[in-house]
């Protein structure tokens, strides 16, 4: 991953991180706040050597000294010095307990001894402290007197009296604080970076790169709105949403399809917003001067003649069967040149209608009396409609739902048009996040109100009156009788 990755997945979860960072603040005030304070005091103990009266005896001495000083730490914190102290200063413990609060070290190159003593009390820690340098030297003094002498040639005096601390040295609560904001932190990152990990869902192009090398047609942005105003071309054309439709038409115009305009818009599972990517993209056609042929392919679940508020008992469907001619049953919407065939009827076989030779038949004759022809068809995983029909189009267009697909099931959908032969036209992103670390970038920031135009709204003309203009209407342009020949009812 790149850096600028790391940077979206912190900005993604930084939710995650702020909570993670404030329980490692709060675990480590805890901890500091039911700590005992301790208090810490220390003694210096000098060691010399009383053997000669020569320079030279004397450098002898000292670097005897020198060697013994490694012994002398650890004695330290041995019974023989520590018992003497617990009973000078009848303290309730034992020299073993004792030895857990006791420190001893000695700086390099010399002969000094520091004694460091912790407890809660702060007059007993300095107590101790000096008790056990009076209590070392005593120990020395007897261990290291040699046989038949009565004094030994090293000698300990204490040279710095420990005296009580006026502030405790544990808990160290600033530290203690600031390691439990690091700990969490670092904590928040790693949970961030591991659930990118294993997120294994469409999130951004990078992701649908790695699947395909078809190109990214479109990136319609999330709206909350989108079921009660799923025709927003129509509905409110200066919105974002409107603009990014009309994006995806002006990159659509600009596939290299072997000269053929006949797509199909498929998913890879449902819910993904391919019906309304359809329904919004005819409308843009139709809007820049284009004829458009929509058809509701999806003979399972359709859904363009709800969205549309037209009839749609009888379509597709009586087409295939030869129960009804096209100019019956296409009906045009709206004042543009979009016409639109319903489903129909739910059929038991749509994958075989779908697949049978009077729909490529369909397909090529619209393909010759319109600009562009649209499909709008079931999703590929669940079923395999979308797949046999885009056998019979110039392309099939893959709508992906960010933050749903996951790279599997986008995966899976290519491998089914893969299989049959068919060839992806582009992807379009939907429901793409406008806000946060995922966010697509629009940048349009003025509206085209901003020049002082108004984009009309055109009404919709009512399901009535198209029942009663579906008979009477031709295609512009085109020859009544085109379709007699291929697709006359039975």
């Amino acid at each position: 991953m790149e850096l600028s990755d790391y940077i979206r997945i912190l900005r993604k979860s930084w939710l995650v991180i702020v909570i993670m960072t404030l329980l490692g603040l709060a675990a480590a005030a805890g901890y500091s706040l039911t700590r005992t304070p301790l208090y810490e005091s220390q003694s210096v103990v000098f060691v010399q050597s009383q053997a000669g009266t020569t320079v030279s005896e004397l450098q002898q001495g000292s670097t005897f000294a020198q060697a013994r000083i490694t012994t002398y730490v650890s004695l330290v914190r041995e019974p023989v010095v520590m018992n003497p102290v617990i009973t000078e200063l009848q303290l309730d413990t034992s020299a073993e307990q004792l030895a857990e609060s006791v420190k001893s070290s000695s700086p390099v190159n010399s002969t000094l001894i520091e004694i460091t003593v912790q407890n809660a009390d702060p007059v007993l820690a300095a107590d101790i402290a000096n008790a056990l340098g009076a209590s070392l030297a005593a120990a020395v003094e007897r261990i290291d007197t040699p046989a038949g002498q009565d004094q030994s040639p090293i000698k300990l005096t204490r040279v710095r009296d420990a005296v009580a601390a006026y502030s405790p040295v544990s808990p160290n609560v600033p530290l203690n604080l600031a390691l439990g904001v690091l700990v969490g932190l670092a904590l928040g990152a790693g949970i961030a970076v591991l659930r990118s990990v294993l997120d294994n869902r469409v999130r951004s192009p990078r992701d649908i790169e790695v699947l395909t090398e078809r190109p990214i047609i479109g990136a319609i942005p999330f709206d909350p709105k989108a079921k009660d105003r799923p025709l927003i071309v129509q509905a409110d054309p200066l919105n974002p949403r409107s603009e990014a439709f009309r994006a995806l038409r002006t990159n659509l115009q600009f596939l290299e399809m072997n000269g053929g305009h006949t797509f199909v818009i498929t998913s890879s599972i449902p819910s993904e917003g391919k019906s309304t990517t359809t329904l919004n993209l005819a409308l843009a056609l139709a809007d820049s001067g284009k004829r458009v042929a929509l058809i509701d392919t999806d003979l399972r679940k359709p859904k363009v003649a709800q969205y549309l508020g037209i009839e749609g008992g009888t379509g597709l469907t009586d087409v295939l069967i030869g129960r009804a001619r096209v100019a019956d049953v296409l009906l045009p919407w709206g004042a543009r040149s979009l016409y639109v065939l319903p489903a129909g009827k739910i059929p038991p076989n749509p994958s075989e209608l779908l697949g049978s030779p009077r729909m490529q038949k369909l397909l090529d004759a619209l393909a010759k009396e319109f600009d562009v022809v649209l499909c709008d068809a079931p999703p590929l995983l669940p079923v395999t409609d979308a797949a046999v029909l885009s056998r019979a189009t110039s392309g099939a267009i893959m709508a992906v739902a960010v933050g749903k697909t996951t790279t599997h099931q986008l995966e899976g959908a290519l491998d089914a048009l893969e299989t049959v032969g068919s060839k992806v036209a582009g992807v379009v992103l939907t429901m793409v996040p406008t806000k946060g670390a995922d966010a697509y970038s629009y940048g349009y920031g003025y509206g085209y109100g901003g020049y002082g135009y108004k984009v009309p709204a055109v009404k919709a003309p009512t399901a009535a009156k198209k029942r009663r203009t579906a008979a009477a209407v031709a295609l512009p342009d085109a020859d009544p009788t085109a379709f007699d020949d291929i697709l006359k009812p039975r």
